[in-house]
């Protein structure tokens, strides 16, 4: 019932929100006021071709949305190439696309909250001589260049033409996108990418923390686990700031780092220590801290403590992304084993994950995640 619900007023919602479209777009192409607009839609015929535009608003619209993420991202890419950076891999909404081999190969990946995500890694040089201006503002320059040529093409397309419509939507989304990324801000501890380059030019610290985090994942997508970075990479650089998504990702890749070589103690302390600044730290790295408290508690007979912490809407999020995360199968293996007492099902997750490793974007994550299910079924 409740999702019937949700449904309905989902249906509710965008009907309402195709009526609106539809009053801004005739008001804006035809030579009407709102009210008279607002008259005739009582009519017959002007209902019809109300609804009509309102359809093709509403379809426009849902059309724009991908372009322009597929557009933003690609604005990353080219003027990341152009920088001397080197491409990763390509995601729009769940698909990746990753050069492995030489080849070009399609993998599932999601990120809660992103559209897309274009991985490159800097090239080799001084942090303090890597370019970070147009590889930040790429996806923003993208947007609008798009945005400005799709508002120039309506004035020579016919407006009686669903391409008309289109554009005008085109040009829209790409504004709403330059705004949202081209405004300096931070929206529940997500640093978007003016932000993140206003922070990396104020603060040295931060730029090297955005290459790590670039030469890190990239290594993830190649196979290396982190026990087997460059152990520099985690060395402490001063008191954690929790509220730099920047600086705090470092203090997150060396929890991972000390985890990876089964270090339990270390580890939970060092997870402890981030989740205690829980309100000061956005909310997908909050549940990605939580997932690895519940396991570090399991591995340090801290029974009571994976309680509290394996809560509903955690599980929630581990069963959302246990299909494109390793981790969370390994969660989920440890809850089964340690805390269920249910080694049959604990061993029938390992053994899932050993069969699909090679379906996993993160080879080098699904690598550790499959030795430190070993490690706590040898016990």
């Amino acid at each position: 019932m409740k999702n019937i619900l949700k449904l309905l007023g989902g249906f509710l919602i965008g009907g309402l929100f195709g009526f609106v479209i539809s009053a801004i777009i005739v008001t804006l192409v035809k030579d009407i006021t709102l009210a008279e607009f607002l008259q005739k839609f009582t009519e017959k015929a002007a209902l019809t071709e109300g609804l009509k535009t309102g359809l093709l608003g509403i379809v426009s619209f849902l059309l724009a949305i991908p372009i322009q993420v597929i557009l933003h991202e690609g604005g990353h890419w080219v003027c990341g190439l152009l920088s001397g950076y080197r491409f990763v891999s390509f995601r729009i909404f769940k698909w990746t696309f990753i050069r492995l081999d030489g080849k070009i190969r399609v993998k599932r990946f999601d990120v809660a909250g992103t559209g897309g995500q274009c991985l490159l890694v800097p090239p080799e040089r001084p942090t303090e001589q890597i370019p970070v201006v147009w590889y930040n503002l790429g996806g923003v320059l993208a947007n609008v260049i798009v945005s400005v040529l799709a508002f120039l093409l309506m004035s020579v397309v016919d407006k009686s033409l669903f391409i008309h419509e289109f554009l005008f939507f085109l040009g829209l989304v790409g504004v709403f996108f330059a705004l949202m990324n081209g405004i300096p801000m931070n929206v529940g501890g997500v640093s978007n990418d003016a932000n993140n380059l206003l922070m990396m030019l104020k603060n040295p610290k931060c730029k090297r923390a955005l290459e790590i985090q670039l030469r890190a994942n990239a290594l993830l997508q190649q196979g290396v686990t982190p026990k087997d970075m460059p152990k520099e990479w985690f060395e402490e650089t001063g008191e954690p700031e929790y509220k730099n998504p920047l600086l705090l990702t470092i203090h997150n890749l060396k929890a991972c780092y000390l985890l990876d070589r089964q270090e339990w103690e270390a580890a939970h302390q060092a997870f402890e220590e981030m989740y205690l600044h829980k309100d000061e730290i956005m909310g997908l790295l909050v549940k990605e801290i939580a997932c690895e408290l519940v396991f570090t508690s399991l591995v340090t007979n801290r029974m009571e403590r994976a309680r509290e912490l394996y809560t509903d809407e955690l599980k929630k999020y581990i069963e959302q992304f246990r299909k494109v995360m390793s981790s969370k199968e390994r969660i989920l293996c440890s809850v089964a084993l340690l805390m269920d007492g249910n080694r049959l099902l604990a061993e029938s997750i390992y053994d899932k994950v050993c069969q699909q490793r090679n379906e996993y974007l993160m080879q080098g994550e699904v690598a550790s995640d499959i030795a430190l299910m070993q490690a706590i079924l040898s016990r």
